[in-house]
């Protein structure tokens, strides 16, 4: 299993959902954060600041998905977000060992279906 964490502009958050609706999945964790901003430099090109004194604010979709779904649901959530994508969208992959559904003691993808 996988976790896909997204960190995507608010804007852009039903696109998401409807792509992951597309693909079947349905449980997700949507955590609102900021994250350092950026500013114009002298070329036109965006930097980050130097600080953390501006924080923009942002959107975290948290998901879990089977393996074998992983790759497609990545692509899906970076096509439906490039097309006006900027410096600080970003998507994080990382391996999930186990899961279990408290009610039911149901363990691995059966958990999180």
């Amino acid at each position: 299993m996988k976790k896909i964490d997204a960190v995507i502009m608010p804007f852009r958050l039903d696109a998401v959902k409807d792509v992951l609706c597309s693909l079947g999945l349905h449980g997700m964790t949507i955590t609102e954060i900021k994250v350092p901003g950026a500013k114009d430099s002298h070329a036109g090109i965006l930097k980050r600041t130097d600080c953390f004194t501006e924080f923009i604010p942002k959107l975290m979709i948290e998901i879990i998905v089977p393996d074998s779904i992983a790759e497609k649901t990545v692509e899906m959530i970076n096509r439906s977000v490039n097309l006006q994508s900027d410096m600080n969208d970003r998507i994080f992959i990382s391996d999930i060992e186990e899961a279990v559904r408290i009610s039911t003691a149901q363990k691995g993808e059966d958990a999180i279906t």
